[in-house]
């Protein structure tokens, strides 16, 4: 997921993209420092996030001070392959398939949190790298203020009153643009029919986007009438745009669907503060902190035995009603994902 929208917080060093080294060298030789390079989403637009909350009370417990890098759900694991024979990160946190890609390429290390028992099988890596912290699903938003009538399907977008009022982000760099990628592939029922849809859509989308939490406020504002992005980010934008509404495209014989875009965590290989890094995964994944994930950060807790009933959670609960949910074929979009991005470069002229 690629949003790339980048403020700075107590105890955290934020940095706009290109992404930059929090800190200096003198971060790498802080034995209470611990280095996280994380997909965007789960910092709030007022210091009021997930991230914000649990990394405060981290250092309060610990001592231990949380450098933070964000970026683009693929940006993340690209900077940490470029330093791979010089790892600055200690914990990453990125989306599906980009967590899966970092696996490969041996960015990750083994390691089991406490309470990772409780993660569902599907939210951890089968040989034991990565854990979700939190569950989250894809969708869309729409302007509520000047869409009286929520839009339901794929094919309404194609309407001409949507004409440069459609964005959505790039495919392969940003989690949630490849998710559309890959859930068009499953409504319309195989590539070339998703490939043809998003030629014809083509027309009304403004261009592919680097930022996809940038899209949310450009909807809020009417700039845009839709755009992409997840249950879990823009639930929590939602607070502060009023306009704001998440919806979940169908095909027009069809259900409304999505599927789940957890953010999954994992200790990075060579890790320069490991243990450091092992006790803030510990805390991300305790039931404190899982308690706090609708509460302050609107999404789901990966915990099963997490059982939230706040306001929140209520509201994440109807959202979803009625909604199908998926389960991508992600051996298969994380061998073919280049050659997906490929085709849909060729079918937009991206």
């Amino acid at each position: 997921m690629s949003r790339n929208r980048l403020v700075p917080i107590v105890a955290l060093c934020l940095l706009a993209a290109p992404l930059t080294a929090c800190g200096g060298t003198s971060a790498a030789s802080d034995e209470k420092v611990v280095t996280v390079y994380s997909a965007d989403g789960l910092k709030g637009e007022n210091g009021d996030g997930w991230y914000d909350r649990i990394f405060k009370d981290f250092e309060k417990e610990t001592g231990i001070k949380v450098e933070y890098v964000e970026g683009g759900s693929g940006e993340v694991v690209q900077r940490a392959v470029r330093e791979k024979r010089n790892t600055q990160a200690d914990v990453l946190v990125t989306l599906p398939p980009f967590i899966k890609q970092a696996d490969g390429k041996g960015l990750l290390q083994k390691y089991a949190p406490a309470g990772s028992d409780q993660v569902d099988g599907a939210g951890k890596g089968a040989d034991g790298t990565w854990t979700s912290v939190v569950n989250n699903y894809f969708g869309f938003v729409y302007n509520k203020k000047d869409l009286k009538q929520a839009p339901t399907t794929w094919e309404q977008l194609l309407d001409a009153k949507y004409k440069n009022k459609i964005q959505y982000s790039t495919p392969g760099v940003a989690g949630d643009g490849t998710a559309v990628l890959i859930k068009a592939m499953h409504d319309f029922g195989g590539e070339k029919a998703a490939m043809d849809y998003l030629a014809e859509l083509q027309s009304n989308n403004v261009g592919p986007s680097a930022s996809t939490g940038k899209l949310a406020p450009k909807v809020d504002k009417g700039e845009l009438l839709v755009a992409n992005g997840d249950v879990q980010m823009n639930f929590a934008q939602a607070k502060s745009m009023p306009n704001l509404a998440i919806w979940f495209p169908a095909t027009g014989t069809g259900r409304p669907t999505t599927f789940a875009l957890p953010y999954a965590a994992g200790l990075v290989t060579d890790a320069p503060h490991s243990e450091n890094a092992k006790k803030l995964l510990d805390y991300m994944l305790s039931r404190t902190a899982q308690q706090q994930v609708s509460e302050i950060g609107g999404g789901f807790s990966a915990r099963q035995d997490t059982k939230a009933t706040d306001a929140n959670a209520v509201a994440l609960t109807k959202l979803m009603d009625g909604v199908e949910v998926f389960e991508p074929d992600w051996a298969d979009i994380d061998k073919n994902l280049t050659s997906y991005v490929d085709d849909w470069k060729e079918a937009t002229g991206s």
